[in-house]
């Protein structure tokens, strides 16, 4: 008789070695597949992130000899957007369009002149707006902006500057009597010209000229107003007036300060004064200043190396000028300020012609070159922020490229509280947009991170309980019919869409748990104590009633208790409302605790993310417990232990890895959800646990913001940077589970 061995034909066991090395093969590479998934994912984060941390850099790519107006004589040089023409204009030789490459003139610019002379003085309106201020000898003031027309004639392109008067030849004077102008400064809008001056006899004039634009003719007519200032003053440094034309800034030689209110008056018709003091203790001289992009800060430099930002601020009696913070500029003397035209970066030159950059919200120091052998007279940067253009006594005109496309972002202004310009204090804000052009944008993470957490807490609270304890009874206590009717229908609940969720959470729950706040909070007292009150009623009922229920089968008995004390809560949410809280519990939260209550806020969120959350914890948790081996509870029950006892110290330790992976892999979902949170809140990114409050997650405001972003700008950067750090968390957390998992399991594994 053959043996067994030799009825199997030779082939079968090469297919069986065959198809186990295919299996094996396939799981390996699925399995590396998915870790080199991982991998690229982080790489390629990171390669977006990291240009937002690249330090700046300048290389000079033309220089040339400056012939059309003498460097020495440069009173004022502006470069165009494209950094290829230039502005130089002089007070002593006229002005001129010049190829800021080549330095040969392009075109003759006409200035005004005022009784034959030419301007004595040279001073922005404002960094953005290219409209300049002319002061000639006899203290008159005229504005002239320069343009810039783009045309491409044949494919090619041309700049064709020019130079406007935008009113015409009228001169705007502030003193009644022919006399010079020391230090002044002009603030335009579409409302009002205000003309502030420290004039030769020591006066500071202030004259506004309100605008109204005649109706028949269209013709812009001014209004002349005079705004007195008392006193006079020996040693000014500069005069500044603020982008809204309410501030006055008077600084003086010796680092003194005096803040005017030019909306104000005293009894006597003067303007009001709101501080005075000294900008740095040790009251060192001021070497140079300039008012920030914004018209809202300003930047003093000091004959002893320091660099500082101040603004305005509310404190709690009256209105201050406040030091912001300090720039390092290694000690050396600051002679000349240049702001940026679109970003809150601006340039430092010192005493030893090297260009400092710096950003101030950022509170970074981009790089310090060295520019010129020679004194540098001139200085000039593009609106883009990409070229520099300088004129030294050497007579030479340089052209430099910059490398600055990310200054505003640091580590302090991602994740530390951050002073920005009208805020009362430093806070923590994301805004990346606003609806004017007067913005700076707010990349705070920690307002989006404190509303992952908050959201991912409250979500924890709900379904972990829920999940765990639902789990714990499925799979211990209750009966097989019945779990295999009830683990499904759970789990069936995670095939439900977030969006849906979201949907129902944001269209019904939330304006319904508004109208019955009491009920909800009735139900949290209500229904444990009702569960509490009809499991002692139903142990006090006869031994053959209660028997007449398979073991098992008791959580079916419950599911009419648990509706009736539903909607009972619900049913007396008028009446309980009106009996402890005057009608109205959201009033209530609001005005006698002081509790501020939105209709969109994180109870709703921990709610509808609790529900998405509730199948994932259950039927990992329920697969653990009812996968521990039924011998070690038997064994348990036979030494004496009762259900109870035998669950908590014998099968709830033995699942205790699985239960901890469920709820870190729940966990998990609710950090990274999208829908629900960006559909059942405010999306305000905003640090505050209240519950009654919303927030704004790091996965909603990636969602939200995306789409809007501009390819390899700035804000598309930080997106990508807090999906990285998203996708960190997420790792760091899962990593820490998986450890605390092992040890679990070590532990308990011999049970």
């Amino acid at each position: 008789m053959a043996s067994l061995d030799d009825q199997i034909p030779a082939w079968l066991p090469r297919w069986r070695r065959a198809k186990d090395m295919t299996a094996t093969g396939v799981v390996s590479a699925g399995g590396a597949s998915v870790l080199v998934a991982i991998l690229l994912i982080f790489f390629y984060l990171v390669y977006e992130v990291l240009p937002l941390f690249g330090a700046a850099s300048m290389d000079q790519d033309a220089s040339a000899r400056l012939a059309v107006i003498p460097a020495a004589d440069v009173a004022y040089m502006a470069v165009e957007e494209q950094g290829e023409v230039a502005l130089l204009i002089s007070t002593a030789a006229g002005a001129a369009f010049v190829d800021a490459l080549t330095a040969e003139e392009l075109m003759p610019a006409s200035l005004p002149r005022v009784a034959g002379a030419l301007p004595q003085q040279v001073v922005e309106e404002s960094p953005e707006s290219r409209v300049l201020a002319l002061a000639y000898p006899d203290g008159a003031v005229m504005l002239v902006q320069h343009q810039y027309r783009l045309t491409y004639p044949d494919d090619e392109r041309v700049i064709t500057p020019r130079l406007d008067t935008p009113y015409g030849d009228r001169q705007f004077r502030v003193s009644p009597v022919a006399q010079a102008l020391q230090h002044y400064s002009v603030r335009d809008s579409e409302s009002a010209l205000v003309v502030a001056a420290h004039v030769a006899d020591g006066r500071v004039l202030v004259r506004r000229w309100n605008k109204e634009e005649n109706f028949l003719s269209g013709e812009v007519e001014f209004e002349e107003e005079e705004l007195l200032l008392p006193g006079t003053y020996s040693a000014l440094a500069a005069v500044y007036i603020g982008i809204d034309q309410r501030w006055l800034y008077l600084l003086g030689e010796d680092g003194s300060y005096e803040l005017w209110d030019l909306q104000r008056v005293d009894a006597r018709g003067d303007l009001i004064q709101r501080d005075v003091g000294y900008l740095f203790e040790d009251r060192s001289a001021i070497s140079t200043s300039a008012m920030l992009l914004g018209g809202i800060s300003l930047l003093v430099a000091t004959d002893s190396g320091e660099l500082a930002q101040f603004f305005v601020v509310r404190d709690a009696t009256s209105m201050r000028l406040q030091r912001i913070r300090s720039f390092d500029t290694e000690g050396k003397i600051v002679v000349q300020l240049r702001p940026e035209h679109r970003r809150k970066g601006f340039l430092a030159l010192d005493e030893e012609q090297g260009i400092q950059l710096f950003h101030s919200t950022a509170h970074r120091k981009l790089l310090r070159q060295q520019v010129s052998d020679s004194p540098v007279n001139a200085l000039a940067i593009a609106p883009r922020g990409d070229t520099l253009l300088l004129a030294n006594s050497a007579g030479q005109l340089s052209h430099w490229r910059i490398d600055n496309k990310h200054p505003d972002i640091s580590w302090s202004a991602l994740w530390s509280k951050v002073w920005y310009e009208s805020y009362p204090e430093p806070d923590y804000t994301w805004q990346s947009s606003a609806s004017n052009n007067d913005f700076e944008p707010k990349y705070s993470f920690s307002p989006l991170a404190f509303g992952t957490l908050k959201a991912a807490f409250y979500a924890m609270l709900i379904a972990a309980p829920l999940a765990i304890c639902g789990a714990i009874y499925t799979a211990y206590f209750m009966a097989p019919a019945l779990r295999r009717k009830i683990k499904p229908m759970i789990e069936l609940m995670e095939a439900l869409p977030t969006v849906i969720l979201g949907f129902l959470a944001g269209l019904w729950l939330a304006p319904f748990i508004e109208a019955n706040l009491t009920g909800v909070f009735s139900v949290l007292l209500i229904l444990p104590l009702g569960v509490l009150l009809f499991a002692y009623g139903w142990s006090r009922i006869p031994l053959h009633w209660r028997s007449a229920v398979p073991d098992g089968w008791h959580a079916a008995i419950l599911i009419p208790v648990v509706c009736v004390l539903g909607y009972g809560s619900f049913a007396m949410n008028d009446q309980v409302e009106l009996l402890l809280f005057d009608g109205d519990m959201r009033s209530w939260i609001t005005n006698d605790l002081g509790i501020a209550f939105d209709q969109r806020n994180a109870l709703v969120v921990g709610i509808a993310m609790g529900m998405a959350v509730i199948p994932t914890i259950f039927s990992i948790s329920e697969d653990a417990i009812f996968s521990v081996p039924k011998h070690l509870s038997y064994g348990s029950l036979a030494l004496g232990a009762t259900p109870w006892q035998s669950l908590v110290g014998v099968v709830i330790p033995t699942a205790s890895p699985g239960i901890f992976s469920g709820m870190m892999i729940g966990m998990g979902r609710a950090v990274g959800e999208t829908m629900i949170v960006l559909m059942a809140t405010g999306n305000t990114p905003i640090m505050d646990a209240n519950i009654f409050e919303g927030m704004r997650t790091l996965a909603a405001n990636i969602a939200v913001e995306v789409p809007e972003a501009e390819v390899d700008s700035t804000h598309y950067r930080v997106l990508f940077l807090a999906a990285f750090v998203l996708f960190m968390f997420t790792f760091v957390v899962n990593t820490m589970a998986e450890i605390v998992r092992q040890r679990l399991r070590v532990k308990y594994g011999s049970l």
